[in-house]
């Protein structure tokens, strides 16, 4: 079954992981998987289980308690989100596959663009010598997947200073721009979205899709 790609823009964090527990509850056996492309505004999130001591000085920032893995993290303009909404069982893949699948897509892109990116098994994401460039936080219900990956593409770093990022005091971050890959955002998720779904073996024209939904150079 071919998943559903679709380009959001930038939209509030809120309503949005609310909008992915709505599909993941009412969804069925035959219900397509989705793939949510998207930015949003600056916000800092905390794993259901994160420790909110590692929120050093929010400021203006809000910070949002939400339902996925992981410790807290950075939203922003200039940052590309990806939530893929996967039936699981469906799909034969485990929480593990899934991760390692969206760190291979992401180390992937990376390779196109003539950069060395690994992945961690203590600490889910991407990095490039030793800088996290891309974030990993998903939650399964009901034998689905959603939440999924942030990576980092032309943005103002200064709030990852506000936080541990990820729960770990003194990590570097970086993002594409400053390791020399000048993308937009909307054609980073063009380049990204096919590599994500053939990890996830996720069947379709999923680049007819892409070319006709991601808009270009935005």
């Amino acid at each position: 079954m071919t998943p559903i790609v679709r380009w959001l823009g930038c939209v509030e964090y809120e309503p949005t992981w609310r909008a992915m527990q709505q599909f993941t509850e009412t969804r069925g056996a035959d219900t397509a998987d989705e793939v949510w492309c998207l930015t949003h505004p600056a916000v800092f999130t905390l794993g259901m289980n994160g420790n909110p001591a590692h929120v050093l000085a929010a400021g203006d920032i809000p910070v949002i308690q939400t339902d996925r893995g992981g410790q807290v993290t950075y939203h922003g303009p200039g940052q590309l989100v990806i939530y893929p909404l996967i039936d699981l069982r469906r799909s034969d893949l485990g929480i593990r596959d899934v991760v390692t699948a969206l760190e291979s897509a992401l180390i992937a892109l990376l390779a196109m663009h003539g950069k060395h990116a690994v992945a961690r098994r203590d600490a889910p994401g991407v990095y490039v010598a030793g800088a996290k460039t891309a974030s990993i936080g998903l939650r399964v219900r009901r034998g689905a997947c959603y939440h999924g990956l942030a990576l980092n593409v032309s943005m103002d770093l200064t709030p990852f200073t506000r936080i541990n990022p990820c729960g770990d005091a003194g990590l570097e971050i970086t993002d594409l721009e400053r390791l020399g890959v000048h993308l937009p955002v909307a054609d980073a998720a063009r380049q990204l979205v096919p590599l994500l779904c053939q990890q996830l073996k996720l069947s379709g024209d999923v680049r007819a899709q892409v070319a006709r939904v991601i808009p270009s150079g935005t």
